[in-house]
């Protein structure tokens, strides 16, 4: 990793954090519901999706106060998954970067308020007024919508509570984690793709897309790699949970030998998308390395 990326990454980040802090509530008639909001997101996390909207963000120019706040609505989206994800009724998860998950510091009550109370914050930060032109801004906020929701990454857990006990096919893990993982980190990059001044091109577009779409399944298959292969110090989460709740996963489908030469072939094929951008997917190439780069 170059000394120059590590300095973005670590820049943005900080940025991020600040502002996840800044907007999050503190106090007030819900003080208990705001200080779980404030357990849940803040404190921990790569911040990779974030990362992704501020990198596709130079392809097209994007000021910074359009990717932060698309940065912010990501986060969010993801830290009400997490929450949600966490809950008995759902993956019984008791560790999250290496805290208690939400529910167990707090409630399952309090837990499911926090991931609705963040969603909705999410939408609030996206619709903010003067980010973008109206028209855009609309489109930026219906991407998010359908990634968030039964086509998406709520779709997605669906499918993956449905299949606990199953034997998947390839294509159809691969629809799974698009919906789960991969729909919002696609929504990243076109997030901070669509802040720019001028739109991309349709074929343009396409690639990036594409792009999107490799990284997220490669997210995915590192992640299933790490479960399998981490301790649960490193991870900050509870190692082999996939194997001792019976999920079908890229090991369990193809072996661990298998999944790692799989990885590598999405990265080259994430890269390979990247191609026709020159210099400004700079950042972009970085994070796919970064994404790969998680030991296993």
């Amino acid at each position: 990793m170059s000394g120059d990326f590590q300095d973005w990454m670590t820049s943005v980040q900080a940025r991020v954090e600040a502002a996840l802090a800044e907007c999050l509530p503190r106090a007030g008639i819900a003080a208990r519901l705001h200080e779980a909001m404030r357990y849940a997101v803040l404190g921990g996390g790569k911040r990779v999706r974030p990362l992704l909207v501020f990198a596709a963000g130079e392809l097209a120019a994007a000021p910074e106060d359009a990717l932060l706040a698309s940065a912010l609505a990501v986060e969010l989206i993801h830290a009400y998954s997490l929450t949600h994800d966490d809950l008995p009724a759902m993956d019984n998860d008791v560790l999250r970067r290496g805290r208690p998950t939400c529910h167990v510091e707090f409630d399952e009550a309090t837990a499911l308020l926090v991931g609705d109370a963040l969603q909705a914050r999410a939408f609030e930060l996206l619709a903010a007024p003067g980010l973008i032109a109206p028209t855009r801004q609309l489109k930026l906020l219906a991407t998010l919508a359908r990634a968030s929701g039964s086509l998406g990454m709520a779709g997605g857990q669906a499918v993956d509570l449905a299949a606990v006990g199953k034997t998947l096919t390839q294509p159809e893990l691969e629809l799974m984690h698009a919906m789960k993982t991969g729909a919002l980190i696609r929504a990243a990059v076109f997030l901070g793709a669509g802040c720019g001044k001028t739109a991309l091109t349709d074929s343009r577009q396409a690639k990036l897309d594409q792009f999107a779409k490799r990284a997220g399944l490669l997210f995915q298959v590192i992640d299933d790699l790490l479960d399998c292969t981490a301790s649960t110090a490193t991870l900050g989460k509870t190692a082999g949970k996939d194997k001792a709740a019976d999920k079908p996963t890229y090991v369990s489908l193809m072996g661990l030998a298998a999944a790692r030469d799989y990885a590598e072939s999405l990265r080259q094929e994430a890269l390979q998308s990247l191609a026709g951008f020159g210099a400004k997917a700079e950042r972009l190439v970085a994070l796919t390395h970064f994404i790969c780069a998680r030991r296993f």
